[in-house]
């Protein structure tokens, strides 16, 4: 099963960056990992566009998590490209009720209440997922020879989508806006370091972060 991974990166709202998105052109049709914030999601499909990502070609959405900043699209992407949605269970409740602190430890209450805002995370943005995905979850059935890594720390939900070549998107465990690291912000940092040694024992060659450039796991691990 040949893939091609193409990044897809989109600027945050206030200028607090940007957050990447993954669309795999496989045999069958593609696959998009993530979809960004919905205050860009004129830039989403513009590129999806010229990448030859239609209705009718697009299989599937995989979500890393459930932050708003990846989610934003993915209801509106699904609907108009008639295609399912999946993320791990343990997310689901952030974008079904429009919370990215359900099932996380409590936060600042004001950033709980901003948070929709800033991210411009509406009700038409929230939906109920078609698929609960796992860790060893396989993607073959989707025209990608891939497995599901459940990699908790970030939120309880957060996974990986691991290649048989060793590709890793990562959500937010990792990022690379200046150099390779674990993510500046967790929510279980004991658990998020389980995560990375999990990743140790997995052949994993080049990392596809939420946030910065992809980089080789060796520049991590080698830190």
């Amino acid at each position: 099963m040949l893939y091609e991974i193409r990044t897809i990166r989109l600027s945050l709202p206030y200028r607090l960056g940007s957050v990447n998105c993954y669309l795999i052109k496989t045999d069958t049709g593609y696959i998009l990992i993530d979809t960004g914030c919905s205050n860009k999601r004129a830039n989403l499909e513009k590129e999806l566009e010229n990448a030859g990502c239609k209705p009718g070609n697009l299989n599937l959405i995989i979500l890393t998590h459930g932050d708003f900043d990846h989610t934003g699209n993915a209801a509106y992407i699904s609907r108009k490209f008639k295609t399912k949605i999946a993320i791990h269970y343990d997310d689901s409740g952030m974008v079904e009720h429009g919370n990215m602190f359900w099932n996380r430890k409590k936060g600042n209450i004001i950033i709980r209440m901003i948070a929709p805002i800033l991210f411009k995370y509406g009700k038409s943005e929230r939906f109920e997922p078609d698929l609960y995905i796992e860790g060893g979850f396989s993607f073959s059935q989707y025209g990608f020879d891939a497995k599901a890594l459940h990699i908790p720390g970030h939120s309880k939900g957060s996974i990986g989508i691991l290649t048989a070549d060793g590709d890793l998107i990562c959500g937010d465990l990792l990022e690379n806006t200046e150099q390779p690291d674990i993510n500046s912000i967790m929510d279980d940092l004991e658990t998020a370091n389980k995560s990375i040694e999990k990743l140790r024992s997995l052949k994993v060659n080049t990392v596809y972060p939420g946030h910065g450039k992809p980089f080789l796991m060796e520049l991590l691990l080698n830190k």
